[in-house]
């Protein structure tokens, strides 16, 4: 018998290759090339000629753009307000969402208990589960507290039992838990494959915009983090969510990476408890430490989430070095970290270039954009000097290598949370600086990184 023929397929770009190569000829990643079989020929033929997928088969009439109605897309709360904060304010009729995370963050929790609310709203729901079986979905609902929850549920990883069943019950939300487990008959590949994954995904994606109906597809990610499988899985889908969380913390964040009925980079805070996750209706309060009095090194910042602004505290430790001293950061760009640093040594006069610097997010956020600049460099000066800043103290601010503070998108926003949440000496951009003064607050407005030293000495 003759010796079945492999192929070499990229998880990232799904590029083939004869033979194994360290780095794709694709994309150029490496150690990406996994072994496959290939497809027989004529396999898959008109997979799209079944009935479901009539209506997107059909050519469609060329029509100029003003010309088409567009209609406000209509949208349904899943019950949890967090989670309808990422999504945009909830579920689209015929959206496709995949909702990526570590093992054991929470996905198939949030998503059971979205579901047992949607039903409980009198929608008809359907969870799909290729990993665990019926009774271990019900004992998780069990543990969960939803008593007498009629979500629909279906042990199966068929592709083709799936599409059929999905037709016949014709739910309003549809979760697949996960794609990755998922198989075609109309492909030879096991489950998993960067075919499988794709063709899986690509099937029932048609299947959500033929019929309205909204799908959750759950992904599985790499131990870098990445979501599994080809990249052209995320292109194909709506809206991409990442769970992210230390399992031992009790804090979930859920992010919003692409959402085309929503904007980006909207995150919801969770805490896991006995009955399951909970909304956090104030995620400051996670981010900030509880000091009884100011401590050195610490400065909070009024960063910019989506939509919604909150107060992170930045943290900072100054202690000597050695011949080469370290430069460490958690929740910040480290690069951007020795940029600051030799911003404050060439302007601000402050020199760290034989101490070992360590900042650090406190509650385990990602801070990305560059408004935290300011932020983290009167938290080094702090630590550096061993002075405390100001009690209700809070900066934010982008600081350029010329030593200029440049302003923060939406800067009266953020002053605003920072008063109401009791804070009351800010130093902020000029141009952030608020026409009418704000009730409780003392706006210091700099243009230079000096000049923001010279307050916070005069504060201190």
């Amino acid at each position: 018998m003759a010796k079945e023929k492999t192929l070499y397929t990229c998880t990232e770009c799904a590029a083939t290759s004869p033979r194994w190569l360290g780095k794709c000829p694709g994309c150029g990643a490496w150690n990406t090339l996994i072994e496959t079989v290939p497809e027989a020929a004529g396999a898959g033929k008109n997979r799209l000629s079944t009935p479901q997928y009539a209506g997107l088969a059909q050519a469609q009439a060329v029509a100029p753009l003003s010309s088409i109605e567009a209609t406000e897309v209509v949208r349904t709360p899943t019950g949890l307000e967090e989670l309808d904060r990422v999504l945009g304010g909830g579920m689209v009729e015929g959206g496709v969402v995949l909702i990526g995370g570590d093992p054991g963050i929470g996905k198939s929790t949030l998503l059971l208990q979205a579901l047992d609310a949607l039903q409980r709203a009198h929608l008809p729901t359907l969870y799909v589960t290729g990993e665990e079986s019926g009774a271990q979905v019900a004992l998780r609902s069990r543990r969960l507290g939803l008593e007498g929850s009629q979500v629909n549920v279906l042990a199966e990883i068929q592709l083709e039992k799936i599409l059929a069943t999905v037709q016949a019950t014709q739910p309003a939300v549809c979760v697949i838990d996960s794609i990755q487990t998922m198989y075609s008959d109309q492909l030879t590949s096991a489950p998993g494959s960067v075919a499988q994954v794709r063709e899986c995904a690509a099937h029932l994606t048609r299947l959500a915009k033929a019929t309205g109906i909204a799908i959750v597809l759950v992904g599985h990610v790499t131990k870098e983090g990445a979501l599994a499988g080809p990249r052209v899985l995320e292109h194909m889908v709506d809206t991409v969510l990442y769970f992210e969380g230390d399992t031992h913390s009790a804090f979930r964040l859920v992010r919003a990476i692409k959402n085309r009925f929503g904007a980006v980079n909207e995150i919801g805070v969770f805490a896991m408890t006995e009955k399951g996750l909970k909304g956090v209706a104030n995620p400051s309060a996670i981010f900030l430490s509880q000091h009884s009095e100011p401590v050195p090194g610490s400065c909070v910042l009024v960063t910019l989430e989506g939509t919604r602004p909150m107060l992170v505290e930045i943290q900072a430790l100054v202690d000597g070095g050695g011949p080469s001293p370290r430069r460490l950061s958690v929740g910040l760009e480290r690069d951007r970290l020795a940029m600051l640093l030799a911003v404050l040594h060439r302007h601000a006069g402050i020199a760290s270039s034989d101490q070992d610097v360590f900042v650090n997010a406190v509650g385990g956020v990602r801070i990305s954009e560059p408004a935290a600049d300011l932020a983290v460099l009167l938290a080094i000066t702090s630590s550096l000097r061993a002075r405390a800043l100001p009690k209700g103290f809070i900066a934010f601010g982008e600081v350029g290598l010329a030593g200029e503070v440049r302003p923060a998108p939406r800067g009266q926003e953020r002053l605003k949370e920072a008063a109401k949440l009791g804070f009351t000496v800010a130093v902020v951009p000029k141009a952030n600086a608020p026409k009418k003064p704000i009730a409780g607050l003392t706006i210091h407005a700099v243009e230079r990184v000096e000049e923001a030293m010279q307050v916070v000495r005069e504060l201190a």
